[in-house]
């Protein structure tokens, strides 16, 4: 039985679309959600009841998913940070490998494009726990090939962010007056 997955997290129609205001605040709550109602109108330059406002219809249109603490992997013994591609025969997404979401040394679960079919951010204990994360992977059906890249130092992680690159650089190789990005010699 074929079994249709793509709307399985349906998304919220936004309400309207986020302004430079919501974004401003989108910004100060990724960085502390505790923040009272004072302090981010204070912030953004609203008052606290328009703050509250702003923030109820954030929620209501699913722009703010949902509030959680962002735990201090040492503080669990999770310190070995892992990125696991996983080769499938046919389609990757079935539900015998969505189910390695019940364990929670799986922190994300993406189907991708390219040469694998299935990128997994796993975080453990140690390599033993990380083996056994793979052993139980190799136990499902249709897993034929692992890839496991562990992670030496974190450079930058975060959440998603509200602000938006509104313009990116022409890339230097191209930006040759009548470059086309290809051998010009042929």
């Amino acid at each position: 039985m074929e079994q249709n997955t793509d709307e399985v997290r349906r998304k919220r129609q936004p309400e309207r679309d986020l302004d430079a205001m919501d974004r401003k605040l989108l910004g100060v709550l990724v960085e502390d959600a505790t923040t009272s109602y004072a302090e981010l109108g204070d912030r953004v330059g609203l008052s606290p009841p328009a703050a509250h406002e702003r923030v109820k219809r954030l929620r209501r249109s699913g722009a703010i998913r949902r509030v959680a603490a962002l735990i201090d992997p040492e503080a669990v013994g999770k310190t070995l940070l892992a990125f696991v591609h996983v080769d499938t025969t046919g389609w990757g997404k079935t539900p015998a490998l969505l189910a390695i979401e019940q364990h929670p040394e799986v922190e994300e679960i993406h189907s991708v494009a390219g040469d694998t079919c299935m990128l997994l951010k796993v975080r453990t204990e140690s390599t033993h726990a990380l083996e056994g994360l793979l052993a139980r992977l190799y136990d499902t059906p249709g897993v034929k090939a692992t890839r496991s890249y562990v992670v030496l130092s974190t450079y930058l992680e975060r959440p998603v962010q509200p602000g938006t690159t509104r313009e990116w650089p022409t890339p230097a190789r191209n930006a040759r007056e009548g470059s086309t990005g290809f051998n010009d010699r042929d």
